[in-house]
């Protein structure tokens, strides 16, 4: 039976965003599954002790300035360090991944919420503004219009609330988070790590 990947992310995250595509082909190798969860890490923090990162410590925020340099050039992926819309409301974003992972199937869905992350790091786009998602929903191929419309049904947010909460209980406090079963890895950095769990 194929393992499932609990696949907790934060739409602001450029570690989410730097681990997204060794995490697609990484997901194909080992033929597992991934579900996404668009968790709300404002209450994840508040819970598990973490920290916003604009009340974290000077010297904590310039060391997080150079690991982002470091990876960007260690991956070749093209961020802006400081980008013009972040951090970006991330509630409509999340609610229109939630509304694509229940109505057509995590694929979309993740396709959707890396393509807002990449937008927001890379193409210093406005990922919260209702036009710009809704032309990057109809860049994965989807309806914009329409799964912006899904977006008002109250269901995605108290779905985003319960995943929130059942993310605290399992000991998630970082993004991104992979989690098999109770074993969780934190953070793009520890792909390694899953593979070898996938492997085992």
């Amino acid at each position: 039976m194929a393992v499932t990947i609990d696949y907790y992310v934060s739409l602001n995250s450029p570690w989410t965003h730097f681990g997204a595509a060794r995490l697609g082909a990484l997901v194909a190798r080992h033929g597992a599954g991934l579900r996404i969860y668009p968790v709300d890490y404002g209450a994840i923090f508040a819970a598990t002790g973490g920290l916003p990162l604009g009340q974290r410590a000077p010297a904590r925020q310039a060391y997080r300035m150079m690991e982002l340099s470091r990876w960007r050039d260690a991956l070749g992926i093209p961020i802006h360090l400081r980008p013009r819309h972040f951090p970006a409301n991330e509630t409509l974003a999340a609610h229109a991944v939630i509304a694509a992972r229940e109505t057509l199937g995590d694929g979309p869905a993740i396709a959707l919420a890396h393509r807002v992350l990449k937008a927001l790091w890379e193409e210093e786009r406005d990922t919260a503004d209702r036009a710009t998602l809704a032309a990057l929903i109809a860049e994965v191929g989807l309806d914009g219009q329409s799964l912006l419309a899904a977006t008002e049904d109250p269901r995605w947010a108290a779905m985003r609330a319960a995943d929130t909460e059942r993310a605290i209980a399992r000991g998630v406090f970082g993004a991104p988070s992979y989690v098999i079963g109770a074993e969780i890895f934190w953070g793009q950095d520890r792909l390694d790590f899953l593979e070898r769990r996938l492997s085992s």
